[in-house]
C-alpha cells in the first residue's frame, strides 16, 4: 500500500470513527419544547414538570437563546410549562419574535386553558400556528379527581376550540391516560371539537419530579399497564386525528428547554449547561434525544397554518 492510499484510509477512518462519536441523531434542534416556566395553577396527580423553581428568564437574554436556536436549525417551538398563560405579557413577546423576527415555521402553545383569553389570541394570533389545550377528560368529576378540574373546563375548552376557529389557530387536544380516565369513551366530544391532532399520552413516570412520595408528585397512582393504553386508543381509532404516544416513545424523543434554557436529559434531571453559556451545539452534547423515536411518533407534521389573511387583519390582529 503506497502512503497516499494509507493517509486517505487512515483519514477516513478517522472520519468514521468522529461521525459515530460525536454527529448523533437529533444534533439539529428541529423542533423544541421550551418550558419557560415550573409554575402552574394546577395540581394535576401525574405532572412531570413540577413546580421545582420559580425562575424565569430575562426576556432578552430567553430572545438570544431563542436566535441561537434558531441558527442551529430550529424550525419549530412549542411554549409549555407549568402553566405559560401564568404569564401572558412574556409569552407575547416571546411568540411574536419567534414569528416576525426569527419566522420561525411553526410556534405552538401547550396550555390547561384555564387562563386563556380571547383578547390575548386577537393580539396575538398571527403569531400562533397552533394551541394546544389539555384535557383528560370530558366528565368534570373525573377533572377534579386529577387535579386539573374547576368545574367549567369542558365549557371552557369548546369556547378555545371557537375562538381557533374565529382566528386560525390551529386546534390541538392533548389527552394524558390515566387510571382515573382510560375506560371513558370521548368520540363524541372528539368529532365535536374537530382538533387537527388528539396527542393521547401513557401517563409516563419521571425520575425526580413524579416517581415517589419525596417529589412534589407521586403518579405511579395513576399509571396504567399498555394493554389499557392500547384498548383506549382502539375505542378511539376512527378518530381522524388520533395520535396515541405510549410511553416508548415519549421517554426520550422530546428536546426539552428548560427554564434556565438547558436541554434536559431523557431521566429529566440530569441537565446541559445553558445554551447561553455554551450555545447549542455543547449543549445537545450532553444529553441524548432520541432522533427515531422523533420521527417514530410524527414529530414533523403539518405544523404550519395558513399565513394571516385580509379577513383577519379586518379583525384588527
Amino acid at each position: 500500500m503506497n502512503v497516499a492510499v494509507f493517509i486517505l484510509l487512515s483519514a477516513l477512518t478517522a472520519l468514521v470513527f468522529y461521525i459515530k462519536t460525536h454527529v448523533r441523531p437529533g444534533q439539529v434542534p428541529t423542533s423544541v419544547n421550551y418550558h419557560f416556566t415550573r409554575k402552574c395553577n394546577k395540581e394535576c396527580l401525574f405532572c412531570f414538570h413540577t413546580a421545582t423553581t420559580s425562575h424565569i428568564e430575562d426576556p432578552e437574554r430567553a430572545k438570544e437563546g431563542l436566535m441561537l436556536l434558531r441558527q442551529a436549525g430550529m424550525k419549530k417551538i412549542n411554549f409549555a410549562g407549568g402553566e405559560p398563560f401564568l404569564y401572558p405579557k412574556f409569552l407575547g413577546t416571546m411568540i411574536d419574535f419567534c414569528k416576525s423576527t426569527l419566522e420561525l415555521e411553526s410556534i405552538s402553545i401547550v396550555t390547561n386553558g384555564s387562563l386563556v383569553k380571547e383578547a390575548f389570541l386577537r393580539e396575538h394570533g398571527c403569531s400562533i400556528d397552533i394551541l394546544a389545550v389539555s384535557c383528560d377528560s370530558f366528565d368534570e368529576a373525573t377533572n377534579m379527581k386529577i387535579g386539573r378540574g374547576s368545574g367549567s373546563q369542558v365549557e371552557k375548552l369548546y369556547e378555545i376550540a371557537s375562538w381557533c376557529q374565529k382566528y386560525n389557530i390551529k386546534f390541538k387536544l392533548n389527552t394524558v391516560v390515566n387510571k382515573f380516565n382510560h375506560l371513558e369513551d370521548m368520540n363524541e366530544h372528539v368529532r365535536a371539537l374537530q382538533p387537527f391532532r388528539w396527542k393521547c399520552f401513557q401517563v409516563l413516570i419521571v425520575a425526580g419530579e413524579n416517581d415517589s412520595d419525596e417529589t412534589l408528585r407521586n403518579a405511579h397512582q395513576l399509571t396504567i399497564s399498555d394493554d389499557e393504553f392500547d384498548r383506549f386508543c382502539q375505542r378511539h381509532r376512527n378518530q381522524a386525528s388520533l395520535v396515541p404516544e405510549s410511553n416508548r416513545l415519549m421517554a426520550s424523543s422530546y428536546l426539552i428547554l428548560d427554564e434556565y434554557m438547558r436541554f434536559l436529559d431523557k431521566d429529566g434531571q440530569r441537565a446541559s449547561k445553558s445554551i447561553l453559556e455554551v450555545g447549542v451545539k455543547e449543549a445537545l452534547k450532553a444529553v441524548f434525544w432520541d432522533e427515531a423515536a422523533f420521527l417514530e411518533r410524527g414529530g414533523i407534521y403539518d405544523w404550519k397554518k395558513s399565513s394571516c389573511s385580509s379577513s383577519n387583519k379586518d379583525l384588527e390582529w
